[in-house]
């Protein structure tokens, strides 16, 4: 019988799930492993958005329409606010279009940790990967109404005999990608405060509505010009981008490519503190949740 101790066996394992050690062990590379289920996520998001309901996807059309008239009604009839000569429709559209793609991910980017807490103490994934699809997913609701806006702009060009299409259609997803960005660095950040201090879920809601004030999509940023607390609004990251957003589609407006520049600046900042605060906080989240 041959002696045992003198063979040699070694175990080979796929993969070694280790603690993270230090704030700078992000291990992005393990997200792209996973990308297949990142995609699952995202059809997983989608179908189940407007599962059990009976309009379902054109929910995606009836909101921004209807947000449209009211702006109409409130900031066009009543308040008589110019839109720095585009069309009233259109000037509306664009702007709850884009600020509809940024408040969606932040808000659903913003309640990970709790709204997954079941799966995630049932099975081990990169954590990013549920922030990452939701950010994802939400692209599809803004196609569908970036669509809704092209067919409103194909109409007036047709009535107007005048549609714009430039050079700077090419900013669009430039500026799409920095919404994501954005939306996803604060809402990643909120959901690792969140695991401890429930206020956060409270204020998150009309916390995005009081933002999109204090951002150009109901108004221009030139009629806020000699206005004391217009340096507030210039200085919020999110204006530049829905200001370049307008200039893209029409070629006017007050696009600055300087702020534009400190826009992404702010958002890298915010994107890496938010992982680095998300990477921390998955370790031991568990144990607060």
């Amino acid at each position: 019988m041959p002696d045992t101790t003198d063979i040699k066996t070694e175990a080979h394992w796929d993969q070694v799930i280790q603690p993270k050690s230090d704030w700078f062990d992000l291990n992005l590379k393990e997200v792209w492993r996973y990308r297949d289920l990142l995609w699952l996520f995202v059809k997983r998001d989608f179908s189940a958005q407007y599962k059990q309901t009976i309009l379902g996807p054109l929910w995606h059309f009836i909101q921004p329409v209807f947000t449209t008239v009211v702006f109409l009604l409130v900031f066009t009839k009543i308040a008589n606010i110019p839109t720095d000569g585009i069309r009233p429709i259109l000037f509306y559209m664009s702007g709850i279009t884009i600020w509809n793609y940024f408040s969606a991910c932040l808000s659903a980017t913003s309640g990970t940790f709790v709204n997954n807490a079941g799966i995630f103490g049932k099975v081990y994934f990169p954590r990013l990967v549920i922030p990452l699809s939701t950010v994802i997913s939400h692209v599809i609701k803004f196609c569908i109404q970036f669509g809704l806006l092209l067919l409103a702009m194909a109409y007036y060009g047709v009535r107007d005999h005048h549609f714009y299409f430039g050079a700077s259609w090419l900013l669009i997803p430039l500026l799409l990608l920095m919404m994501a960005a954005l939306g996803l660095g604060l809402g990643i950040i909120i959901s690792s405060l969140t695991t401890k201090y429930r206020d956060f879920t409270v204020l998150i809601g009309f916390g995005v509505q009081l933002l999109m004030y204090a951002t150009p999509v109901a108004y221009p940023l030139s009629y806020l010009k000699g206005k004391s607390y217009a340096w507030m609004i210039e200085y919020n990251p999110l204006t530049p981008i829905v200001e370049a957003f307008r200039f893209s589609l029409f070629g006017v407006g007050s696009y600055d490519a300087m702020h534009l520049m400190y826009s992404g600046l702010f958002i890298i900042i915010v994107l890496f503190a938010g992982l680095l605060v998300f990477s921390k906080v998955e370790r031991s989240f568990m144990d607060t949740v």
